[in-house]
């Protein structure tokens, strides 16, 4: 039973877990994305943090705000919201059980937090709308029309959403059917579906097609792509200690992050916009 567990304890307790120690975030409530590198970025929480603040200035988050955010991760953005941006009615939905149970204790007075799916929003708020909604670098993992439809239900008239996604770039119309065999195997290793992804004037219909306007559709992959996968290189590697599955998750999405930026297939983008 000792060896079982063991073997257990090996793995991620979920597929989207990732250990934020590893890669330098030792706070109790821990940032778990991707990040938006510069050149003065000099830590992953202050990364996280960037990204974070890039959807929120995008959307002109305020204080007066109703704010849902969805795949809240370890709950490092819920303390941002309410300790930078003044939010003081912050509701969130986790698919992470244990990440739940953790933040339901550390932030029952602040925090309105769900367990569930954000593709479920109007049944785990069926009498609630919001005057924004926030979801980083988790949107991705889903149909976008499936995602959008869950996000306009709970949207009050006019309220806004910001979001990261992945984009076939134009170049994507000229991959043969094995290229996109390769591209297949590739975002599957990241839990993304290949059929998810649309080129970019295919994505702008079908926001207006969920009667979005004001749409701003921003290209990311330097930032996120390639500022992750040179973090991990330069300045993670040699500090990873571990040989686990944790260890070897953080290398392989940033083995990943360097293909897609270097072959310019893929792109990571940032969404923005307003209920019609």
């Amino acid at each position: 039973m000792k060896w079982l567990q063991a073997f257990r304890n090996y793995f991620p307790e979920h597929k989207y877990a990732i250990n934020s120690k590893l890669l330098g975030d030792k706070a109790e409530l821990a940032w778990s994305n991707l990040g938006y590198w510069q050149a003065d970025t000099s830590s992953y929480p202050q990364a996280c943090q960037a990204l974070a603040d890039q959807l929120a200035q995008a959307i002109d988050l305020n204080k007066k705000d109703r704010l849902l955010d969805v795949g809240c991760g370890q709950g490092a953005s819920l303390v941002h919201w309410h300790s930078t941006y003044q939010i003081q009615q912050i509701s969130a939905v986790e698919i992470q059980s244990a990440c739940v149970t953790y933040l339901q204790k550390k932030l029952t007075s602040t925090v309105d937090i769900h367990c569930g799916s954000f593709l479920n929003l109007k049944a785990i708020f069926p009498q609630k709308t919001f005057d924004a909604v926030l979801c980083i670098d988790a949107a991705y993992h889903s149909p976008l029309n499936s995602f959008l439809f869950s996000m306009h239900s709970v949207l009050n008239s006019q309220g806004r959403i910001g979001f990261h996604y992945l984009m076939w770039s134009d170049k994507y119309q000229d991959l043969n059917t094995w290229q996109k065999l390769r591209y297949q195997a590739l975002l599957k290793a990241a839990d993304v579906n290949i059929e998810h992804l649309l080129l970019q004037t295919d994505l702008q219909h079908s926001l207006e097609h969920f009667e979005f306007q004001n749409i701003h559709i921003q290209d990311m992959s330097l930032e996120v792509f390639a500022g992750f996968e040179n973090f991990v290189a330069t300045d993670l590697n040699s500090k990873i200690q571990s040989q686990g599955m944790d260890a070897f998750k953080i290398r392989m999405t940033a083995k990943l992050c360097g293909v897609l930026y270097q072959e310019g297939m893929v792109r990571y983008v940032q969404i923005t916009a307003q209920k019609a």
